[in-house]
């Protein structure tokens, strides 16, 4: 399964969930699906103004991630 979300989330905003505060982030994808995503995945993207931008979501059969990409 695929889904494309964006997010936007200042350094700030995303504090939070970078020190484990709040463990999953929520999403809606562009066909309107809300998604649950743990903040993990996204540490990666984070920059010092935050996060922002339009991601690619692969999911396996069984809901884990098999991918997350900033497209």
């Amino acid at each position: 399964m695929e889904f494309i979300f964006s997010l936007n989330l200042t350094y700030r905003e995303f504090m939070p969930y970078y020190r484990g505060d709040v463990d999953k982030v929520e999403v809606r994808d562009r066909r309107g699906t809300r998604l649950w995503i743990n903040c993990r995945h996204f540490r990666r993207f984070l920059t010092p103004s935050g996060i922002h931008g339009w991601f690619r979501l692969v999911l396996n059969e069984k809901g884990d991630v098999v991918s997350l990409e900033l497209i």
